[in-house]
């Protein structure tokens, strides 16, 4: 998919649409008309997905530069698209851009910029207007085979659960910032540069896993999606979560913005094959049970102790 650019009208806002698109050079294709035109492959489905990072909601100006902003903005999006299991295809690009904010268009471009290329996906359009707050809407469009991708309904009772990488760092790096600190180098650039599991998620697919979900709530509110849309009880051991240096296991399982993947997928998984491969770990956390009479969710337990399910993000909780 190779689509030149139309030609723009005058105007500030073209002027910097012209300016960016200079910036993302060949990783920006066919901008310029109403709508992007895209061929999807034969014999596959289309997975769509949108994600926003608004200002002083995901994050605070001053805490991180403006390229490692919208690089994040991007990742949280991708992310959705590996939950699913998909190939990448395209992205779009929805910037509200206050006056505060001008000068640091190309900054954001950059950013953008950088999550496209490492993951493979052409820009092909958006919107650009101003606002009150810095937000950035990210659309993300790719493929799967029909009855292929990874659903939060397609955890089945035998299947163990796994997690992708380590949890807590963007939790802890939130908590530094908060209280005017710089979080650890470790932590910091987990918090920035969050990587979408892509090739790992189809290397799952392939390898028998059947439910996905990435996560961006905490493991534990997410966790309880899938039991949720699957019907079943899940049971997630805290004390086996992969802990980023110095987090706790209920606050791992509180950290949001993680962008890892749970995963529903047959016990005999092969981990160390998974690790050789992305030079990532796997680690096998919990079970997937029948629900029982009290219905579909998660036991959450330390140890030999049932806890309560550590809360997560939730944008509308008071």
């Amino acid at each position: 998919m190779t689509q030149p650019h139309l030609s723009f009208g005058p105007g500030t806002e073209f002027d910097t649409v012209r300016a960016m698109l200079a910036r993302w050079g060949s990783t920006a294709q066919g901008a310029g008309d109403d709508g992007a035109l895209l061929d999807v492959p034969a014999g596959r489905q289309l997975v769509v997905s949108t994600d926003t990072v608004v200002e002083d909601v995901h994050f605070r100006r001053g805490w991180i530069t403006s390229e490692e902003i919208a690089y994040r903005a991007g990742a949280a999006a991708i992310s959705d698209l590996a939950a699913m299991g998909a190939e990448p295809l395209a992205m779009t690009i929805a910037l509200t851009l206050p006056d505060a904010w001008r000068d640091q268009s190309m900054a954001l471009a950059d950013g953008i910029g950088a999550i496209a290329r490492t993951c493979g996906m052409p820009i092909v359009g958006g919107d650009l207007s101003s606002g009150r707050e810095l937000s950035i809407g990210v659309t993300v469009l790719g493929t799967v085979e029909p009855g292929g991708a990874l659903t939060r309904a397609g955890a089945v009772a035998g299947q163990a659960l796994w997690v992708t990488g380590s949890l807590g760092s963007s939790r802890l790096a939130v908590q530094a910032f908060e209280r005017g600190l710089q979080p650890s180098a470790t932590h910091r650039e987990r918090f920035v540069h969050p990587e979408p599991r892509l090739r790992e998620a189809r290397w799952l697919a392939a390898h028998g896993a059947t439910a996905a979900i990435d996560i961006s709530d905490g493991v534990a509110s997410d966790a309880a999606h899938v039991a949720a849309a699957s019907r079943v009880s899940l049971t997630l051991h805290l004390d086996l979560l992969p802990l980023a240096p110095g987090a706790s296991p209920v606050e791992a399982a509180r950290s949001g913005e993680e962008y890892e993947l749970l995963v529903a997928a047959p016990a005999s998984l092969d981990a160390a094959a998974f690790e050789r491969a992305f030079g990532v770990p796997l680690t096998r956390v919990g079970e997937v049970e029948a629900a029982g009479s009290a219905g579909a969710g998660v036991d959450t337990r330390l140890g030999d102790e049932h806890v309560p399910l550590p809360r997560g993000h939730d944008h509308f909780a008071r």
